[in-house]
């Protein structure tokens, strides 16, 4: 792993990733409903530096399949190693969960189970439709691992009719083999090529700051838009732990607003692009977009 971006991760943030922490009461009743029903949210487990505005305005991110990762991407904070049998109550927990927290927009997303042979598509689909059931006014978005872009397991998921599916590429091709943990990113284009086939509206999420040119977020915006993805997100990457991938630069808000209009320019329906952007935040003005 490169030493030579140490100082830019040892340095202090600039002013614009910089984040005034919230804890008001619905704050404190989204963390409690978590803690209550024994949820994995990627809001805690990915150190997501939205999770207090966003728990704030009473939405969450649900991370079912347990929270460990049979995967170990450098740049992510879940825990990775021996997992745990599934929970087979766990849809029912999420949609209750949902329900109780009034959720107009539900986003769902999961470790990586290669451990299972399905990789957790009958799960997955078991949670859409405990939710479904539980909240039938409520949207869904889902944010699937690459299913090894096995196109009977991917259509178990799609099945249960999300409104949105979405799979991060995460980062450039040429640094996949480098941060992300045995995933290709012709896999994860084969997996995204295969939602937007079957009409599902299509999401993907990158992260910037690892090292990457221009050069090669406008391919990566080719690649997206070419695949059928509707839905692009662009974020700045922060290093979890010392232990993760250095950040190599802290993009400026002006580069990410030229980041945004390089997307729009290629046919995109909606981009968020922003240093704080993550891929689940506000997702609920991605789908309102999308369907105007």
């Amino acid at each position: 792993m490169p030493k030579v971006y140490d100082k830019v991760t040892s340095d202090i943030k600039p002013d614009w990733l910089k984040i005034r922490i919230r804890s008001d009461e619905e704050f404190a009743r989204v963390a409690k409903i978590v803690k209550t029903h024994a949820l994995h949210t990627i809001c805690s487990s990915g150190m997501c530096p939205n999770k207090a505005e966003c728990w704030s305005r009473r939405t969450a991110t649900f991370m079912i399949l347990g929270d460990v990762c049979t995967r170990g991407c450098k740049f992510c904070a879940t825990k990775t190693g021996k997992t745990l049998p599934i929970d087979e109550d766990e849809p029912k927990r999420v949609a209750d969960s949902v329900r109780l927290m009034e959720l107009k927009h539900a986003v769902i997303t999961s470790v990586t189970r290669d451990d299972l042979p399905d990789g957790g598509a009958a799960h997955w689909a078991a949670v859409v439709r405990a939710i479904r059931q539980a909240n039938p006014e409520t949207t869904l978005e889902l944010l699937i691992p690459d299913l090894d872009a096995r196109a009977e397991l991917i259509d178990i998921v799609l099945a249960a009719a999300p409104d949105i599916t979405g799979h991060n590429i995460e980062t450039v091709e040429r640094l996949t083999p480098l941060v992300r943990s045995r995933a290709r990113y012709r896999t994860s284009l084969a997996t995204l090529r295969h939602i937007a086939a079957s009409g599902m509206v299509t999401k993907s999420g990158l992260m910037v700051g690892l090292g990457e040119t221009d050069d090669e977020v406008l391919r990566t915006l080719d690649d997206l838009a070419e695949a059928g993805c509707r839905i692009v997100t662009i974020g700045q990457y922060l290093r979890p732990t010392r232990e993760h991938w250095p950040v190599a630069e802290y993009v400026t808000p002006e580069k990410f607003g030229w980041y945004k209009e390089q997307a729009l320019a290629r046919g995109f329906s909606y981009v968020a692009s922003a240093p704080l952007v993550r891929s689940s935040y506000l997702a609920e003005q991605a789908l309102a977009c999308c369907k105007s």
